[in-house]
């Protein structure tokens, strides 16, 4: 069955259910009901390699004794055993001791879920369509396990509601591609939503996994923390189906709510790569966990300060989206500018043009490319122009990895072009740190009022005929004196 149509018809038989209300709802019940099949479907294969594997699952919690019978439980019994007896033992292992590094990652996925569904019997057909066609363990159908996946980010994207974790596939490519993460590095994406970041920092890494062991360091050097409960529980299956088996680093928690005092000097990292929610506003109090001069509630300021704390000293590297708010806004931000001057090398600033994150928002944003270990002498800009013919990107022309062939051409070999230019770390202080820097090699159209430009011309038209008028009598003066 083709992905588009197996989707499809799950969210069908869903659709028929009075108890599930709109696209993120159907979202989440299929994602936790198949997190339970590729959690099962890896237990079969960690029976077979890892040593005295032992399930923390009840044998009555497991997938293959509820469900993986087409004719097993159904109706009543079904919704009565999914939400009287699986959900309570599965949110137990979030907080259970003595848990297995496995049994935690259930538990995290399960913490906050919920099952909406009312009818046992639409539940069963949902559970035997995932079962019928599916098997994790099948190299086919792992891929279309990711296909799957993929379908689901594409369907919650449309439900309007993705925009706070969501980046084009196009600017997580570039930005990893550019970082270049080193199999070994600790990388950490603090507002992870669905794990984009860092699946894609997976892929570059799995070029250099050699060995069962450089495949256990990968495991433990990849990080990420979400707050909301929908996206951490994709990201967790997103791991999984990227590999990491038991992505134990992938925390529900809001990267915020703790001191910066608190971390030590271990806990720096060597990567940070993310595009952090902005626009919003955190809770009161949350301020406090940080430095007077960095205090303020908005959620991208302190995210900023959060990175570059959390950077390794001399060799910490990150790459961050911001918009251009950040760029030229003052109090907070001025500080946090100013110390990005003077204690790391901020390299790079490579300005997006709009529509990049469109439709979830119209604001410009731009990629700030930094190392721990400064000052900054100068910073380079580099304007992301739209290909030929284009006016914005949109769902059906959105902005490609090959669009940025241009900045990767130029990134070892810099020089001023029409999209490139540099402004000394003299000049940004003398601004008061702002670095709002418009491309010098572009002329700027004014775009005015319409009303405004109707009475400039209005204007010089009575000048033009005043002028004319006197050119006239000018002109008969003229022939009259003959």
């Amino acid at each position: 069955m083709a992905i588009g149509t197996l989707v499809k018809s799950i969210q069908d038989i869903m659709r028929k259910d009075v108890g599930v209300d709109g696209d993120a709802q159907r979202i989440s019940q299929m994602v936790w009901l198949l997190f339970l099949k590729i959690f099962d479907d890896k237990e079969k294969e960690w029976k077979l390699t890892l040593k005295d594997y032992k399930s923390p699952l009840a044998s009555r919690f497991q997938w293959s004794s509820w469900a993986s019978n087409s004719e097993g439980m159904t109706g009543e019994e079904l919704i009565d055993f999914v939400n009287n007896n699986l959900f309570p033992a599965l949110k137990k292992l979030a907080t259970q001791a003595g848990v297995s590094a496995q049994g935690r990652v259930v538990g995290s996925v399960f913490e906050d879920a919920y099952n909406y569904m009312k009818s046992g019997t639409l539940l069963r057909q949902v559970i035997n369509t995932i079962e019928e066609d599916l098997d994790f363990n099948n190299s086919t159908d792992r891929h279309l396990f990711n296909d799957i996946y993929e379908k689901i980010l594409a369907d919650l994207q449309s439900a309007g509601n993705a925009g706070e974790y969501y980046t084009p596939r196009a600017v997580t490519q570039f930005m990893v591609d550019i970082i270049d993460p080193k199999l070994g590095e600790s990388i950490l994406d603090p507002a992870c939503g669905t794990g984009g970041f860092l699946t894609t920092a997976i892929e570059h890494l799995k070029t250099q996994v050699k060995s069962p062991k450089d495949k256990q360091v990968l495991q433990t050097t990849i990080h990420g923390v979400e707050k909301k409960p929908l996206p951490h529980m994709l990201a967790l299956t997103n791991m999984m189906l990227h590999g990491i088996d038991v992505p134990t680093n992938i925390r529900h928690d809001n990267t915020l709510s703790r001191s910066l005092i608190d971390y030590s000097p271990k806990e720096r990292v060597d990567i940070i790569i993310t595009n952090p929610p902005f626009g919003g506003m955190e809770e009161d109090g949350i301020e406090n966990n940080f430095p007077k001069k960095y205090q303020t509630r908005e959620t991208a300021d302190l995210f900023m300060a959060l990175i570059m704390h959390r950077l390794k000293h001399d060799t910490g590297r990150a790459a961050v989206v911001l918009p251009d708010g950040f760029l030229f806004g003052e109090g907070t931000k001025t500080n946090l500018k100013r110390e990005l001057l003077e204690e790391f090398n901020l390299h790079t600033i490579v300005r997006l043009p709009k529509g990049v994150f469109s439709p979830y928002t119209g604001i410009n944003t731009n990629i700030l490319f930094l190392e721990k270990g400064g000052p900054t002498k100068q910073v380079w800009f580099f304007e992301h122009p739209y290909p030929p013919g284009y006016k914005s990107y949109s769902r059906s022309k959105p902005l490609t990895i090959g669009e940025f062939d241009l900045e990767k051409k130029w990134w070892n070999k810099r020089k001023e072009t029409e999209f490139a230019w540099k402004v000394s770390a003299k000049d940004i202080a003398a601004r008061n740190y702002n670095l709002d820097f418009k491309n010098p090699h572009v002329v700027d159209v004014v775009h005015r009022d319409p009303e405004e430009l109707a009475q400039e011309y209005k204007t010089i038209s009575d000048e033009l005929d005043q002028v004319r008028d006197r050119l006239k009598q000018e002109l008969m003066k003229a022939l009259g004196n003959r």
